[in-house]
This record gives C-alpha cells, structure tokens and sequence, in this order.
C-alpha cells in the first residue's frame, strides 16, 4: 500500500514538472531530462551502433524537444512523447546514413571497439535485426514498456508488436546458438 501511494505522489511529480516545463520553466525542463537520460541512452543505443550517433541523437531530442515543449498534449505523457521524438531522430540519422558513401572504413571499425556493453554477442544479435523489430526489442526489454504503450508509440496494432517481439526473440535465439556454436 505504501508503494502505491509513492508511486502516486512520483506521478504527480513528474506530471507537475511536465506542466511547469510546457509553461516555459527551464529548470523543470532539465530535471525531467536528467530523470530519462538512461532511457534515452539505452533507446538510442538500441537502434543506433555508434556512441558519437547516440550522443547526437539525445542532443537533437533534447533540442526539438525543448524547442516544441508546448505541443505536448498530456503532462504524464512526456517519457512517452521524448522517446517518440528520439525514435524519430535515430530513424532520421539512419537514413542519412545510408545516404553516405564513406571513403574510409577504418573509421567505423575504430568506433566499433568502443562498445561499453558487457554482453557483445547480445548487442550484436540485436544490430542484426531489422530496425523494426529492433526498435519493439529495445521498448519492451530495456524500456519495459508493454505491448499496448509500444503499440501506441509507434502508431501501430498491439498485435503487430506481439508478433515483432516474437519474430525478433526466435531471430535472436538463433543468432546467438550460432555465436555459441563458434565458441
């Protein structure tokens, strides 16, 4: 019972400072930030591969949310509506990237051995997913959103991510039986 009542009081928190920030209080903005930078870092990494991409995809999320604060349309939404906007820049980054033609590759093997993850078999299974299924991976296992939050965040049917998570939970599996074969 006592749990219930904090969580309660950390909502109303939360939304309080959701308003304060919609109304231009700065201060209230950076808190809100500080409370989700882990759940902004672990989204982006989970769609994007290199560190400098994830630190400029939270910079230009905190950006264009700051800058778009008052179309927020429900306080208690913002966690919801931030990871939404970050979503949006990581696919944005990705294209942009698949634009790009590099013409040294050294580059990218440099930054690939800066991964800080524990577990580089797992990272690498779930970089091999299609961005999609990646994408519900990261919400439901990192983000523990459920299948009805992530359906609403990605404007698509809770039967879809069901069947993503599925897709992408056989696909790991078998990703990761291939690493312990190799071993």
């Amino acid at each position: 019972m006592k749990t219930a009542f904090l969580t309660d009081i950390q909502i109303e928190k939360k939304m309080d400072l959701a308003l304060l920030a919609k109304n231009g209080d700065k201060d209230a903005f950076s808190s809100l930030i500080q409370e989700n930078k882990r759940n902004l870092y672990r989204v982006a990494k989970g769609i994007l591969h290199h560190e400098a991409d994830v630190e400029d995809a939270i910079q230009m999320t905190i950006l264009k949310a700051y800058e778009n604060i008052g179309k927020l349309r429900v306080a208690e939404y913002f966690k919801t509506w931030l990871i939404r906007i970050l979503i949006n820049e990581c696919k944005s980054m990705l294209r942009k990237r698949n634009r790009t033609v590099y013409l040294d590759s050294t580059n990218q093997e440099i930054a690939s051995f800066e991964d800080t993850y524990e577990n580089l078999e797992l990272q690498e299974a779930l970089y091999s997913l299609k961005e999609k299924l990646r994408i519900v991976t990261v919400l439901f296992y990192y983000e523990d959103l459920s299948t009805k939050e992530i359906a609403k965040l990605l404007a698509i049917p809770e039967g879809t991510v069901r069947s993503r998570l599925s897709k992408a939970r056989t696909l790991l599996q078998q990703k990761l039986n291939e690493y312990r074969k190799e071993q």
